[in-house]
């Protein structure tokens, strides 16, 4: 793997050094090999992950057809439709019984 540091930026070229291992999956494979993993228990993880890969495209193909519906997008809270800018995430006007006496 191999990156360039333009005009002595290292901090730029770490981070793009970074995200390349990260897509390549180097980080996940240096926290597996922390500890000795069984033959045994490869093979069953190694399973799973296909079986979890095969899934995962046989739904967003299914998706694509139509035959299932989209997944819901999440709503964060205080950006929902009616949210004004700079609210700041909070509840919004509390009721008139909320907590006083």
């Amino acid at each position: 793997m191999q990156v360039l540091v333009r005009d002595n930026n290292v901090d730029q070229a770490l981070r793009v050094l970074k995200k390349k291992m990260q897509r390549e999956g180097i980080f996940r494979e240096m926290k597996q090999r922390r500890f000795y993993e069984k033959p045994s228990e490869r093979s069953t993880r190694e399973k799973a992950e296909a079986v979890r890969r095969a899934r995962k495209l046989a739904r967003k193909q299914a998706q694509r057809e139509g035959l299932i519906p989209a997944p819901k997008k999440k709503v964060l809270p205080g950006r929902g439709p009616g949210a004004r800018s700079g609210a700041g995430g909070g509840a919004g006007p509390r009721p008139p019984s909320a907590g006083r006496f």
